[in-house]
């Protein structure tokens, strides 16, 4: 379920956005929701109450909080959520691309030019390709995780936490053990600790005592064993250039 996050002050350019989703959701067969806030403020609000999106549509001219000033809090917990900027001035181009934007859409929005921009967008987030994946069974019941999404699994007591990109945390009860054989099948995982994997596409850096993530979460690298967790992560990267 993908989860969109749409903002603009303009209540008319917010309905349009909207209409013209539903409409691509249906034709698309998409499974996605949205959340809809009519100033930057609102959306702040939300994120500082730990509320996350995969996705983030925003209008950068708005009073009090500016599409840049969202997209920069964005950044500082999430460095990979793709932003889309939605304007009617071209002057702020440079500054979307501060904050890596995926996408700036002059307005007005038309339905052919967001259908674009969206399946652009889709190709770049690997919602529709045929990905790696795991299945769980959480309290929600039975979810599909995407390994691209998955930034880290650690085990507490008999439960297994799988933390999300978007920040969601899935929680289920199973051997760790199992899950250990089940993720490192992918390549792209290490295990710093007994109780950690990490998925090494979310690495941004590798201490003594710990990987930083560019979620900006930490796990710790158990005693001695950074060297060997170095090395792991190197060849890691040598094998994807």
């Amino acid at each position: 379920m993908l989860q969109l996050a749409l903002c603009d002050d303009n209540i008319d350019e917010l309905s349009n956005m909207v209409q013209l989703i539903d409409l691509y959701r249906t034709s698309r067969q998409l499974s996605c929701e949205y959340a809809v806030f009519s100033n930057g403020f609102e959306l702040i609000s939300a994120l500082d109450k730990g509320k996350r999106f995969d996705v983030y549509c925003l209008d950068i001219i708005m009073p009090g909080f500016t599409g840049i000033d969202v997209a920069k809090e964005i950044r500082s917990f999430d460095k990979t959520a793709p932003i889309l900027f939605f304007t009617s001035s071209p002057e702020f181009a440079l500054e979307s691309y501060a904050v890596k934007a995926l996408n700036y859409v002059l307005k007005p929005i038309s339905k052919e030019k967001l259908f674009l921009t969206l399946n652009e967008l889709l190709e770049q987030v690997g919602v529709e390709r045929d990905e790696d994946a795991i299945i769980v069974k959480s309290s929600e019941g039975i979810q599909k995780i995407l390994i691209s999404n998955l930034v880290f699994s650690e085990v507490i007591g008999r439960n297994v936490l799988y933390h999300l990109r978007s920040g969601k945390v899935i929680e289920c009860t199973e051997p760790f053990s199992t899950v250990c054989d089940n993720l490192m099948k992918y390549g792209c995982f290490i295990k710093p600790h007994r109780s950690f994997l990490v998925n090494m596409q979310y690495v941004d850096t590798i201490a003594n005592h710990q990987i930083v993530l560019q979620t900006l979460s930490s796990v710790p690298i158990a005693q001695g064993k950074a060297k060997e967790i170095k090395q792991q992560y190197l060849a890691y990267q040598m094998e994807r250039e």
